[in-house]
């Protein structure tokens, strides 16, 4: 009602409440039966899926396909040449807001125990949290239930989870 045309009528804070979303009065109570969306959902631009290849490496099984810079005083590849495979540079790189982003929106942090979902409270809307492969079923429960608790988003919340008939 009145909050809906505040925000219409005042367009500074129309970016605010873009950014924050209608979950914003809802996220001080922990989770409100809504899964936690991340903070910015950026379009991610890839300008290269295909590995770069090591020169001859597909003539060659002493040469491996893992990428080695070209060295030699007459080497096309080094020369650049037509026709010639590309090699890697920084203009292949990925924005730097973008880096090390998954396709849900968050960046990922390694937890291993509840204490570590801790420091992950005030940033729940940036990094998302993943369990270690090595983390029991029994604390992996744990730390999953924490997390809801939280609203933290986990990736790999449903691994190791097994139902009690089976055990």
């Amino acid at each position: 009602g009145a909050a809906a045309a505040y925000r219409l009528a005042c367009p500074a804070t129309s970016l605010f409440w873009l950014l924050a979303g209608s979950d914003f009065r809802r996220s001080r109570n922990g989770s409100a039966g809504k899964m936690v969306q991340p903070l910015i959902k950026r379009k991610k631009q890839v300008k290269r899926r295909k590995h770069f290849d090591r020169h001859q490496s597909d003539r060659k099984l002493a040469v491996k396909p893992s990428w080695r810079r070209p060295k030699g005083i007459d080497g096309r590849v080094r020369r650049k040449f037509k026709g010639a495979i590309s090699m890697p540079n920084i203009g292949y790189g990925t924005n730097k807001k973008d880096r090390h982003v998954l396709p849900n929106g968050f960046k990922k942090v390694l937890v291993h125990n509840v204490k570590d979902l801790e420091m992950l409270l005030m940033h729940n809307r940036v990094f998302c949290a993943e369990v270690a492969h090595d983390v029991s079923a029994r604390k992996r429960k744990e730390i999953v239930e924490r997390a809801t608790q939280l609203n933290i988003a986990v990736t790999n919340k449903a691994a190791k989870l097994r139902s009690q008939e089976d055990e």
